[in-house]
């Protein structure tokens, strides 16, 4: 086989035989390799105008994947986390291809080599108690699609499953008896058992009471009973926000997307004290250090931190308090 022929062989059994079969990713990382391949092959397209089944090894090189991932950010504006994310899927495939084609392997190499993007580290998003009450009482309950969101709104906050386990619920997946639980196949095909709270029981078990739509025995459907998309649970969010910032002012200053309701869970768990081992086996996060990003982010927990502290110079530390205005008016005098 030439080479002409061998990047579209290898590029169709990197998805069939490397990505499924030997790998058996989610089909979440399927789509996201697809759409990077995609994109670059159509941008290999119109720089070289060359259709990918013509595409040799000699086609592919540092400067060419470099100048794709600038398109990426400066005419798609992607963020530099999507754009590390074009990059993993990239080398993933010449990573495969260097075990196919051992004569490429110093171009290989130096495609390997290509660094990340740093990016900056910002603090993560969550909301407090009374604003997730607000955003919780925000869909009118005497409606199918109001009854819906709000058991779907409540189950995301008190669990912190990812959206696509939540929208991929199906009805066998809740157990409201004894030990009542969800179950969900998550992130890296890792099975995870969350348990439920009493009143997120007795919500899923008057939502479940609801007739049946569709055939798939999904927990969220959409009106039509399909499979609720991402789309579609990121608009009825944003709906309820709208209701619920008319009732609670600090939701307007927050970007609340559906992943800041798991941030929520996570620093409500760190909250009540638990450790961060804990709360990543409770999120299905593959390193407890992921979990750190919420100890930055608690400044409740940092100031238990400086309570503790040893005293300085006969000064007990603590977290600095503005002097009563009138108090300080009277030692001026």
């Amino acid at each position: 086989m030439n080479t002409a022929c061998r990047v579209p062989f290898l590029l169709q059994r990197f998805f069939t035989e490397r990505l499924m079969n030997q790998r058996n990713v989610s089909p979440h990382t399927i789509a996201c390799y697809r759409d990077t391949f995609h994109l670059f092959l159509e941008f290999i397209h119109r720089l070289k105008h060359r259709v990918p089944s013509q595409l040799t090894w000699e086609d592919f090189d540092v400067p060419l994947i470099g100048a794709f991932l600038d398109h990426c950010e400066k005419e798609r504006h992607n963020v530099v986390r999507t754009r590390n994310l074009r990059l993993a899927a990239i080398r993933s495939f010449f990573r495969y291809v260097s075990f196919q084609e051992p004569a490429e392997a110093a171009r290989i190499q130096q495609i390997l080599l290509i660094p990340n993007k740093r990016q900056p580290r910002r603090l993560i998003g969550f909301l407090t108690h009374p604003e997730v009450e607000a955003l919780l009482a925000a869909p009118d309950q005497r409606t199918w699609s109001g009854r819906r969101d709000h058991t779907f709104l409540l189950l995301t906050v008190q669990t912190g499953l990812r959206l696509s386990e939540v929208t991929g619920l199906h009805r066998q997946d809740v157990i409201l008896g004894t030990g009542a639980h969800v179950y969900c196949l998550g992130k890296g095909r890792k099975e995870r058992r969350t348990p439920l709270a009493k009143r997120t029981v007795g919500v899923l078990r008057g939502w479940l009471r609801e007739p049946q739509r569709g055939r798939d025995d999904i927990v969220f459907p959409n009106a039509r009973g399909g499979r609720l998309s991402a789309d579609g649970a990121q608009y009825l969010l944003a709906k309820h926000l709208a209701t619920a910032r008319q009732n609670c002012p600090s939701l307007r200053e927050k970007r609340v997307t559906l992943h800041v309701l798991r941030h929520t869970t996570a620093m409500a768990l760190l909250q009540g004290g638990v450790d961060t081992s804990s709360i990543a086996l409770w999120l299905g996060h593959e390193s407890p250090a992921t979990t750190h990003v919420y100890l930055d982010a608690n400044l409740a927990f940092k100031e238990k931190i400086l309570g503790k502290m040893e005293t300085w110079n006969g000064t007990k530390t603590g977290r600095y308090r503005p002097e009563d205005p009138v108090l300080k008016f009277l030692k001026s005098l």
